[in-house]
C-alpha cells in the first residue's frame, strides 16, 4: 500500500491520545502506519482550548499542557492556518454551522487530504473526501 496524508478532525486527534479504542480497527490501523503523514491543524488546538474553557472538554487539561509532545509522539505535522482556509471556510455552501468542522473541511480541500472523521456532518459536504 502506498503513502497517504490524512487531517485529522479534533475528536479523532483527542481519541487518538487519550481513547484510541473509539476509533474503529481499520482506521486506527492506517493511523498506526508509519508510512502515512498525519496533519493537525492549529483549528483542533484551537477547538480543544475553547472546550476545555467553557468546562465541555474538562479533560484536556493534559493535553493541552502536553500538546508538542502529544503531537510529536502521533508523528503528527501541526500545519497553520492559512488566509485562503479561513476565506473558504466561511463561503463554504454548506449548513453545518460549526467553525471548526467548516475550517477543518476547508483545509482538507485546500490540502487535497481525506479527513479522518466519525462525524456524520462532514460526509453531507461534497467533495470532502471523509475517511473513518
Amino acid at each position: 500500500m502506498s503513502a497517504s496524508t490524512f487531517l485529522l478532525d479534533t475528536h479523532a486527534l483527542v481519541w487518538l491520545i487519550s481513547a484510541p479504542e473509539r476509533i474503529p480497527q481499520a482506521t486506527l490501523a492506517l493511523l498506526s502506519d508509519e508510512a502515512n503523514t498525519l496533519l493537525v491543524s492549529a483549528a483542533s488546538a484551537w477547538e480543544v482550548a475553547t472546550k476545555h474553557r467553557i468546562g465541555k472538554m474538562p479533560e484536556a487539561a493534559s493535553m493541552l499542557a502536553n500538546w508538542e509532545a502529544d503531537i510529536a509522539e502521533l508523528r503528527a505535522r501541526e500545519i497553520p492556518i492559512s488566509r485562503q482556509e479561513a476565506l473558504c471556510a466561511g463561503s463554504l455552501a454548506w449548513e453545518h454551522r460549526d467553525p471548526f468542522d467548516r475550517l477543518l473541511a476547508a483545509q482538507s480541500m485546500a490540502w487535497k487530504v481525506p479527513i479522518i472523521s466519525g462525524d456524520s456532518a462532514m460526509r453531507t459536504l461534497p467533495g470532502l473526501p471523509v475517511q473513518w
